[in-house]
C-alpha cells in the first residue's frame, strides 16, 4: 500500500518516520494505548456480534427440527455411527420444533443473504457521505433487534422467519462497507494488514465462540435462548460503540496529537481531494476491481457453504451430538482466526522491509488462502467415517483460508482508499450471491444425505475457489489507481 513518490516510500519503509512535505517529519505513534488500535478492538467486537448473529441459526436449526419427522431410512445418520450422547438434558426442552423439509431449511439458512446483498453498495456510499460510525452502529443494532424476534417469527411460520432473516441481512449489509470507509481514514498504509486483520478477526471469533456456546445453550436451556443471549451481547456492543468511536482522527476528542499527525500525514497523498465526485465509470470498468470481485465471490462460495451447513454435515454425516457439533464446527474457524492474525503480521513485515512489493504479497497470500482450502476440502469428502481425519482436513481447509485475509480481502484499500467502502460494497454484493444460492444448491444436492452427495458439494466449492485464485493472480494490482486519487504521487507495481 505504499503509494507515495518513490523517495517518500523508501524513507517510510526504512525508518519509523513519516514524511510531511520535504522538511518536516512526524514520529510514528506507538500502537500500545492508541486510538487506532482501540478502534480495531471495538470493531472486532462488532464483527464478533455480526457473525454470532449470522451463524447461530446454523446450530439452532439442528434442534429446531422435529426429529421424528426428519427420520427416514435414507437419513444420513446411518452413514456413520452416532457418537454417544449425554443421557438427559439438564432442563426441560420446551421450545417448539418444526416440520421443515431440506428445501425449506436451505431457504431459511440462505434468506439472510437476500437482505445482506441489498445494502452493500448503498452502505459504502452512505458511509462516505454521512460517516461510517452511526451507519455501522444502527446497522448492527437493527440486526440485534430482529435476532431477538427470531423465536416469535419461527412460531408464526417459515415465511415469517425468512422475512426476519432478510431484515437482519439488510442491517448487517452496511457493516463491512462502513468499516472499510472508516479504515480509509484511520489505518496508516504500512499498518493496514495488522489493523484490518485484528478488526476482522472478530468475524472468525464470532463463529468460533457462537457455534460451541450455542450448542451448550441449546443443551442446557433450549434453542430460543441462543437468540436472546447473543442479542444481549449485541446491545452491549452498541453502547460501547456509541460512546468510544469516531469517524476520523480529526473528530476524535481524546486522540493524542502525535497519533493524529502520524495517521493524517501517512494518508494525505492517498485520499481523493474530491470524494463527492465519485468516478463510477472508472470504478465499474476497473480490471483490478474485477479481479477482487471474482476472488471474493469464489472464496465466499466455500466459506458460506461451510458456515451455514457444517453443523448439518457434522450431525447428519459424522453423527456428532448437538454439544459435540458446536465445538467441532468451531475448530475450522478457530484455525482461520489464528492464521488470519499471523498472516497480517507477516504481510506487513514483508512490505515494511521491502522484501516484496504489495502486489506480490496480495497475490501470494490469495493463492495460498484459496487453493489450499480447496485441496483439503475435497480431501475431507474422502475420509469416510474417519472422524478425526475429516475434522482435521476441514480445520486445515478453513485455517488456510485465513491467509487470504491479507490477500484480496483488503486489496480495496490498496487500489482506491478514498472509495474503499464503495468498492467493498460492490465486491461484497457479488460475494453475497454464494450465501444466497450456496445453501440452497447444497441442500438440493444432499437430499439423501450421503457421503457421495457431499463430495459433489465439496468439488463444486473447490473448483470455484481455484478459478477465483487464478483470476486474481493474473489481473490483481497492488497500487492506487489513477482514477482514485487526484495527485501525481503514485507509482507502478
Amino acid at each position: 500500500m505504499e503509494r507515495y513518490g518513490s523517495d517518500v516510500e523508501v524513507d517510510e519503509q526504512r525508518t519509523p518516520l513519516i514524511r510531511r512535505g520535504r522538511e518536516e517529519e512526524v514520529q510514528k505513534a506507538p500502537a500500545c494505548g492508541s486510538s487506532r488500535y482501540a478502534l480495531a478492538l471495538l470493531s472486532s467486537y462488532g464483527f464478533f456480534v455480526v457473525y454470532s448473529l449470522r451463524v447461530n441459526l446454523s446450530v439452532a436449526m439442528v434442534d429446531m427440527l422435529n426429529n421424528t419427522h426428519q427420520s427416514n431410512p435414507n437419513h444420513s445418520g446411518t452413514v456413520c455411527p452416532r457418537h454417544s450422547n449425554p443421557a438427559v438434558r439438564k432442563h426441560n426442552h420446551t421450545a417448539s420444533v418444526y416440520n421443515w423439509d431440506s428445501e425449506t431449511q436451505g431457504w431459511i439458512l440462505g434468506s439472510f443473504f437476500y437482505g445482506y446483498i441489498l445494502t452493500q453498495v448503498p452502505g459504502g456510499y452512505l458511509a462516505g457521505r454521512f460517516g461510517p460510525k452511526w451507519l455501522m452502529g444502527f446497522g448492527i443494532l437493527g440486526t440485534v433487534i430482529f435476532t431477538l424476534l427470531t423465536p416469535v417469527a419461527a412460531d408464526l411460520g417459515a415465511g415469517y422467519l425468512i422475512a426476519v432473516r432478510v431484515l437482519e441481512g439488510i442491517g448487517e449489509g452496511v457493516t463491512f462497507p462502513a468499516m472499510y470507509t472508516m479504515w480509509a481514514a484511520w489505518a496508516p498504509p504500512l499498518e493496514r494488514s495488522r489493523l484490518l486483520t485484528i478488526s476482522y478477526i472478530g468475524a472468525q471469533l464470532g463463529t468460533v465462540i457462537s457455534l460451541p456456546v450455542s450448542g451448550e445453550i441449546i443443551f442446557y436451556l433450549d434453542w430460543t435462548y441462543v437468540f436472546y443471549i447473543f442479542g444481549a451481547v449485541g446491545l452491549v456492543w452498541f453502547v460501547l460503540w456509541a460512546f468510544f468511536v469516531f469517524d476520523s482522527p480529526n473528530t476524535h476528542p481524546r486522540i493524542s496529537e502525535q497519533e493524529r499527525l502520524y495517521i493524517t500525514s501517512s494518508l494525505k497523498n492517498e485520499l481523493s481531494t474530491s470524494a463527492s465526485n465519485i468516478p463510477w465509470r472508472s470504478i465499474v470498468t476497473s480490471m483490478p476491481l474485477l479481479a477482487i470481485v471474482v476472488a471474493h465471490f469464489s472464496y465466499n462460495w466455500t466459506f458460506y457453504t461451510l458456515l451455514t451447513l457444517l453443523p448439518t454435515y457434522m450431525s447428519d454425516i459424522l453423527g456428532f451430538s448437538i454439544q459435540q457439533n458446536g465445538f467441532l464446527s468451531a475448530l475450522p474457524y478457530l484455525g482461520c482466526a489464528v492464521v488470519a492474525v499471523l498472516s497480517g503480521q507477516i504481510a506487513d513485515y514483508l512490505r515494511e522491509t521491502r522484501k516484496y512489493r504489495t502486489v506480490i504479497v496480495r497475490k501470494s497470500f490469495t493463492l495460498i488462502g484459496m487453493i489450499g482450502p480447496a485441496v483439503f476440502l475435497v480431501a475431507a469428502g474422502y475420509t469416510g467415517c474417519d472422524y478425526t481425519l475429516a475434522v482435521t482436513f476441514l480445520t486445515i481447509s478453513s485455517s488456510l483460508g485465513g491467509v487470504s485475509a491479507s490477500g484480496f480481502n483488503i486489496n480495496h484499500l490498496d487500489i482506491a482508499p478514498s472509495y474503499a467502502g464503495i468498492l467493498l460494497g460492490i465486491t461484497n454484493t457479488f460475494a453475497t450471491i454464494p450465501g444466497m444460492v450456496g445453501p440452497v444448491i447444497a441442500r438440493a444436492l444432499t437430499q439423501q444425505n450421503t457421503i457421495e452427495e457431499w463430495q459433489i458439494v465439496f468439488y463444486i466449492a473447490a473448483a470455484i475457489d481455484v478459478f477465483g485464485a487464478i483470476f486474481y493472480a493474473v489481473f490483481g494490482k497492488g497500487t492506487v489507481q489513477s482514477w482514485a486519487v487526484h495527485t501525481s504521487f503514485y507509482h507502478a507495481d
